[in-house]
């Protein structure tokens, strides 16, 4: 990675230098504009529209639109008269639980790596943040404008997350926000139900971009001159839900399918969501591995039983009344009387 900005942060009187790295990068794939016939690229000139003249970059500055076709033009020495906080510091301002940052403000993310000697004070408040629970609010210049951002722990590093300014943020205008909805407690314990079924540990490396992969396989064909494969249809979205306690029904039968789960009777069942899909088939195997050991304790508590009926049978049988017979009929012949002689 190559650094884009070095400065330091400023913790009390504290200062730590750092390089600042991007976190992140796009994986789109780019196209250039060119000629159908010849492939050749589209360029742009940069004219005036006043003169007609093509302009250097040296000749163009930047003007604010007031209207009425007059415009405002701001030379450089008009920004650098502004009071911009310093361009080579991160200002800590105060420190704020992480939960209490609404993630719509968060922009871009940018590594922090500690330049020279300022490994130790870095590491030191980073450890603190960790300890702390807490998240550095800062001001820094980048790109000659001021940002608000946070300090946060990512993996043993400080990141750097630009925020948009509050005035940033637009306010929701809806006209369903005006309207008196109620939603049925049925309805709402079903819907509690499908987000239960479809619970589960969040593991970004599980989702894929389908459609940059396809792409990327018809651009590989066409430089090796093979046959373009068609992808496979995409699911087109079902329609609007008309009875919506069934679509919920269906939708939590079809999740717990997916999950390797028995549906209910009457059930629709269905094709596993993308999310489960990748899941349900390391859950079922620990399912039939919990369930082994039972079958055998159940075969062998079986095997026991049978073993145990034979032993009851024999018992049984060597308790047999033939053994008071022979006493029956010796008392029988002594009480009968004697024939006189």
């Amino acid at each position: 990675m190559r650094a884009i900005w070095k400065g330091a942060v400023s913790f009390g009187l504290v200062s730590i230098g750092v390089k600042l790295y991007s976190a992140t990068e796009e994986k789109d794939i780019r196209f250039h504009q060119v000629h159908r016939e010849d492939g050749g690229r589209i360029r742009y000139k940069r004219t005036c529209s006043v003169c007609g003249e093509e302009v250097t970059y040296d000749d163009i500055a930047k003007g604010y639109d007031i209207g009425g076709g007059e415009m405002v033009i701001l030379t450089d020495e008009d920004f650098a008269d502004l009071p911009l906080t310093s361009s080579r510091a991160i200002d800590v301002l105060e420190f704020v639980p992480a939960e209490q940052v609404d993630p719509i403000l968060y922009n871009k993310a940018y590594f922090l790596e500690p330049e020279g000697a300022a490994t130790k004070p870095y590491v030191l408040l980073r450890d603190a943040l960790i300890d702390s629970e807490r998240v550095a609010i800062v001001k820094v210049a980048l790109r000659q404008r001021e940002q608000l951002a946070t300090l946060r722990v990512r993996e043993g590093v400080l990141l750097l997350n630009t925020m948009l300014w509050p005035d940033e943020i637009r306010t929701p205008d809806f006209g369903f926000l005006d309207e008196d909805l109620k939603v049925r407690p049925p309805e709402l314990a079903m819907a509690s139900s499908l987000i239960d079924s479809m619970t589960g540990e969040f593991e970004p490396d599980v989702f894929t971009d389908d459609y940059r992969a396809a792409l990327q396989e018809v651009i590989d064909a066409k430089v090796e001159g093979r046959e373009v494969v068609q992808p496979e249809e995409v699911e087109e979205a079902p329609a609007a839900a008309v009875d919506l306690m069934a679509a919920l029904k269906a939708s939590v039968e079809r999740a717990k399918a997916a999950r390797g789960e028995q549906p209910a009777r009457g059930g629709g069942g269905g094709e596993p969501t993308p999310i489960s899909s990748a899941r349900s088939a390391q859950k079922a195997a620990e399912k039939k591995a919990a369930k082994a050991p039972a079958k055998k304790t159940t075969a062998k508590k079986t095997a026991e039983k049978k073993t145990a009926e034979p032993a009851k049978k024999t018992a049984a049988k060597k308790t047999p009344a033939k053994k008071t017979e022979p006493a029956k009929k010796t008392a029988a012949r002594k009480t009968a009387p004697r024939k006189s002689a």
